[in-house]
């Protein structure tokens, strides 16, 4: 579940509603049906988040229920899990590790990474299903490793532009 919104980016909401019909195992991703906004949108699935699901696909519970995700334990064990479900599992994670984090922080997360190796603004905002850029520029939070690189790349081209400028004059 965490995987999924560390490296697809999904919702809290999409994991919960997640069903097995929506896994496209054969190309890699994953259709998010009436999402936020009551949107559709395609997110792709990591090497390592394809493996996680599969292996919990694989020993899940139930293979009637069609959502995902199915809670383990208890009376309502082999129903599908609630939100709520979800957001207690990562509290009593985040509290074991000792660490302050939320399910939407793992979807900030994967837009930060995904910025700061370079991935364009659009993609990301195209796997987050925003409408507005502007909400997807909310979710990034530049490194200064990025700005870095940029800055000195970006130099390197003026540079490269005023050598040229200068050659011609």
């Amino acid at each position: 579940m965490f995987m999924l919104m560390l490296r697809c980016g999904l919702r809290l909401e999409e994991v919960a509603n997640l069903s097995l019909a929506a896994i496209d195992w054969r190309r890699s991703r994953l259709y998010v049906f009436n999402g936020k906004g009551q949107k559709d949108r395609v997110v792709y699935i990591s090497h390592d988040t394809y493996k996680a699901l599969a292996d919990y696909v694989k020993q899940r519970l139930s293979l009637r229920v069609k959502k995902v995700f199915l809670v383990q334990k208890g009376t309502r064990r082999g129903k599908p899990i609630s939100v709520r479900g979800i957001q207690k599992r990562m509290e009593y994670y985040a509290k074991k590790a000792g660490l302050p984090v939320s399910c939407h922080q793992l979807r900030h997360t994967m837009a930060t990474q995904l910025l700061n190796v370079d991935a364009d603004l659009v993609s990301i905002q195209d796997l987050l299903g925003h409408s507005r850029i502007k909400t997807t520029q909310r979710y990034c939070r530049v490194s200064n490793l990025k700005v870095q690189r940029d800055y000195f790349n970006a130099m390197e081209e003026v540079m490269k532009r005023t050598a040229m400028n200068n050659n011609f004059a």
